[in-house]
């Protein structure tokens, strides 16, 4: 199966939860040990073994916060 690798500009996240909602594997969450310069809880990969690098998320993200590379 195809890997992907998801970076986040961590401070642009206003945690709306829509890359985590549309994410088909379930590989997103909240950082709920971070907080962001905007007073969030970022989106984060909280599970990168099943990120299959299919770009959904960022597909998803209003603020253009995420950006995906497939391996």
């Amino acid at each position: 199966m195809a890997k992907g690798r998801v970076r986040f500009y961590s401070d642009r996240c206003k945690a709306c939860e829509l890359c985590i909602k549309f994410c088909p594997k379930g590989a997103l969450g909240l950082d709920k040990k971070n907080i962001n310069a905007l007073g969030y809880h970022p989106a984060t990969v909280v599970d990168p073994e099943r990120c299959t690098g299919c770009g959904t998320c960022a597909l998803m993200c209003p603020d253009l916060v995420i950006e995906v590379e497939r391996e």
